[in-house]
């Protein structure tokens, strides 16, 4: 049986914060990773960056548009786990060859994203550079054998989405309901997203070359809603109907004229979690590979309860 032993992490990250935009994609991963016991870590950062990590892990400086400079930082790497952000997806490209030529047996890239393998929601403008990713790693393995790849699939973040005010606001107040409220979505917590990538690391054969798919629990905005209002009972809400497609259609329009922003890619994200036959349920998760147990009422009552009321 294979086994890793040594991973590279490619992204700046930092290890105790959990504020910036970059340690939510981040840190959560290299905690687990570090927490397992199973690896020896190496942080892949820019010359530039100033990355806060723990005594046990290396940083290596690497220029990430130079696939030999990362060849030759990638000596001796077993695993790369990308956590590059989305705008840096074409960094991953020379992350790619560099992981091929230093001989890395594992990628994984930095799409922890919703079902994209959905015919629906791969044709939305905001995943296309995910879905161009996903191909150049099928074609990269094909070609060589010795190297393969996971990507991880975990729907929306739970913990992000309710500190954030994606699912509901909950200070209270204007809330939309995405096409009614009632369409079940998976969704993850980042804590369990990073357990998913050691399960990944652990089970090469059962996670090779293709989407593993992990959800901590299947739930509906009406739900929240609800589970918010036992909550915080001295709150009031109120539910505005907000229709996914005039979303996209508001997305498109934005994306022609050259506003590739926040506001504009929400409408693309919203059409995939919780618009009719995009994949926003999982239909099939990873259950038994991961050993994930599937978070109850209760868990998402206590999430809710523990959630950050930022002035969203």
């Amino acid at each position: 049986m294979e086994v890793i032993s040594n991973v590279a992490i490619a992204g700046v990250i930092e290890f105790e914060s959990y504020t910036c935009a970059s340690d939510t994609l981040g840190s959560s991963i290299l905690k687990a990773v570090v927490g397992s016991k199973r690896f020896r870590v190496t942080i892949l950062a820019r010359h530039l960056s100033e990355p806060q990590l723990p005594e046990s892990v290396e940083v290596l400086r690497v220029d990430y548009d130079s696939a030999p400079d990362l060849t030759a930082a990638l000596a001796h790497q077993d695993a790369v786990v990308s956590v590059l952000t989305t705008n840096a997806m074409n960094t991953q490209l020379p992350l790619i060859e560099g992981a091929v030529k230093a001989g890395v047996r594992r990628f994984i890239p930095s799409e922890f994203s919703a079902n994209i393998g959905n015919p629906k929601a791969a044709a939305l403008p905001v995943y296309h550079s995910k879905i161009k990713l996903c191909d150049v790693l099928q074609q990269t393995a094909e070609k060589n054998p010795n190297f393969t790849y996971s990507l991880i699939r975990n729907g929306p973040f739970l913990d992000w989405s309710l500190a954030f005010g994606f699912f509901l606001i909950l200070k209270g107040g204007e809330t939309h309901l995405y096409d009614g409220g009632d369409r079940p979505f998976s969704t993850t917590t980042l804590t369990t997203r990073g357990k998913a990538v050691v399960e990944v690391l652990c089970h090469l054969e059962d996670a090779k070359n293709r989407a593993v798919f992990v959800q901590d629990i299947v739930t509906t905005q009406k739900k929240i809603l609800k589970i918010a209002q036992e909550v915080n009972p001295e709150r009031t809400w109120i539910p505005k109907i907000v229709s996914t497609a005039e979303m996209e259609a508001r997305a498109h329009e934005n994306y022609a004229n050259g506003m590739f922003d926040l506001v504009s890619a929400l409408g693309f994200f919203c059409r995939s979690v919780f618009a009719e036959g995009y994949g926003g349920e999982f239909q099939e998760v990873d259950k038994e590979l991961l050993g994930i147990r599937q978070k109850t009422n209760n868990d998402l009552k206590a999430l809710i309860k523990g959630a950050p009321k930022s002035d969203q």
